[in-house]
């Protein structure tokens, strides 16, 4: 592992708008900040500019609330057209109280809300309504999509995270984690290691990918920075490539539900 990591936050992205070519974009972001990509960098992106750019808008003001909605709706106090979406999007209901909704997410995931977002979402076309948007369909997809045309514009395929921020069950405040990854190892494995006293790791497995996603998260900010990317430099793993998905813990292992 390496002893120095390097986290340039990039400016100049602009209002992501359904259909842009966020590697594009990016390539030039990279450009303004006179970066060019090595082997071993990481591209961290927030899932808000890739669900912008596959369209991930929906428009409350379309929807009918379904009946399971309208109970939740009156439980949490929440608007029922969101719940719909919320509930659309879930696998499960985990736990409903006054203005908290916790769900098992499609992808199997525990987060509020399911990730549907208010927050710095505007109409795509100009079109009035309440906009919000929902995850990636498929974020370790759109990490790879994201990598490949990289590549083909730099040369070097560099490790790429989509993150969001979610909250813990046993701790206050929101971290950034990754929801889709593509050419990065997102758990290192240091079972049967010796630590410096000699001691064989029994149950030492880290998260590498949420770690890098809380270190950009800190740079991306959570209201108006417009930090939606932040380049990583310095990270020398030698881990086998993964997903975001296998980060997921399974249920007969969880402990909290």
């Amino acid at each position: 592992m390496t002893a120095r990591l390097v986290f340039t936050a990039l400016s100049g992205i602009p209002c992501i708008r359904p259909g842009d070519d966020l590697a594009e974009v990016i390539w030039q972001a990279l450009e303004r900040e006179q970066i060019r990509l090595a082997q071993d960098d990481v591209v961290v992106v927030t899932q808000k500019i890739v669900s912008k750019a596959e369209g991930r808008h929906l428009n409350l003001s379309t929807l009918t609330p379904s009946p399971r909605a309208l109970e939740v709706a009156a439980e949490t106090g929440k608007d029922a057209r969101l719940v719909e979406v919320i509930l659309q999007d879930s696998r499960s209901l985990l736990r409903a109280r006054p203005g908290l909704i916790i769900v098992e997410h499609r992808l199997g995931f525990v987060c509020a809300n399911a990730g549907v977002d208010h927050s710095n979402v505007d109409s795509p076309d100009g079109s009035d309504g309440e906009w919000v948007l929902r995850l990636p369909a498929d974020p370790d997809r759109s990490a790879a999509e994201l990598r490949h045309s990289l590549e083909a514009r730099s040369g070097v395929a560099p490790g790429v995270l989509i993150t969001d921020s979610h909250g813990r069950a046993w701790r206050l405040g929101t971290v950034g984690v990754a929801l889709g990854a593509a050419g990065f190892p997102t758990l290192l494995d240091l079972r049967g290691q010796p630590d410096l006293f000699n001691y064989q790791l029994q149950a030492t497995v880290i998260g590498l990918a949420d770690e890098i996603a809380a270190g950009a998260s800190a740079l991306m900010g959570q209201a108006a920075e417009g930090r939606p990317v932040v380049h990583v430099r310095g990270l020398s793993s030698g881990g086998p490539s993964g997903r975001a998905a296998d980060l997921i813990r399974p249920l007969e292992e969880d402990l909290f539900r």
